[in-house]
């Protein structure tokens, strides 16, 4: 009769172990699930653009996207990576964000280029996209970019930016977000309203880099949520 007791146990905890064993496999295979279907949504970044114009031309360009004229400057060489090194860099930020391999983008965007001269940009920008699987794309335009002459609290001659991006859809290939900005450093002396981003640089003159930074935070303050 107790060996029957005990053997009677040892079954029933041997179908306990069981049961529980195919719980945690089947809640391992659920949240594994879940994980699989929690898609990142995918943005493509084509190389930003220095715009400037010819000798002798004015001052004025003219943004490829928009259409708007900007006042443009002098643009130090290579400006137009840096800005889209901190751009991309405030993208790594964002949860649920990835981004698809450069490489892969310029070379799909420029193919599509030549092969569609007859289309306007945003077509073209929309068939890349598409190409690519991309739910987004982004393209970035520089029209200034001066380095300060001086030092942190002495500046002869103060750095200045102008950027925009502009962020498409893919799904219908319209423009959701524009980023503008535009600024040269100013003194408290000549502009007391500058108090508050003159502070924000630790009241230096910065240089055009850290003055690139402080305006691509500004403009992603309104940068939209991205959904697929």
């Amino acid at each position: 009769m107790l060996n029957y007791f005990f053997r009677k146990i040892g079954c029933v905890t041997v179908l306990v172990g069981v049961v529980w064993g195919a719980l945690l496999i089947t809640a391992g295979a659920q949240e594994k699930n879940a994980e699989n279907t929690e898609t990142s949504v995918r943005v493509a970044v084509i190389s930003f653009q220095p715009l400037t114009t010819g000798e002798g031309q004015g001052n004025t360009v003219i943004c490829p996207i928009s259409g708007i004229g900007y006042s443009c400057g002098k643009i130090l060489k290579g400006a137009e990576n840096i800005v889209e090194e901190i751009f991309v860099d405030k993208l790594h930020e964002l949860k649920g964000v990835e981004l698809i391999p450069s490489d892969k983008v310029q070379g799909v965007y420029k193919r599509i280029a030549s092969e569609s001269l007859k289309e306007s940009l945003l077509k073209v920008l929309k068939k890349a996209g598409g190409e690519l699987g991309a739910d987004y794309l982004a393209v970035g335009y520089v029209y200034r970019y001066t380095e300060r002459v001086g030092y942190e609290y002495g500046s002869e001659h103060p750095a200045s930016v102008a950027f925009e991006i502009h962020l498409i859809r893919i799904a219908d290939g319209k423009v959701i977000w524009r980023g503008f900005f535009d600024k040269t450093q100013k003194s408290l002396m000549e502009d007391v309203l500058q108090i508050s981003s003159f502070l924000k640089g630790g009241g230096k003159w910065l240089t055009v880099r850290q003055l690139t930074k402080q305006g691509m935070d500004k403009v992603f303050e309104t940068f939209p949520k991205l959904e697929q």
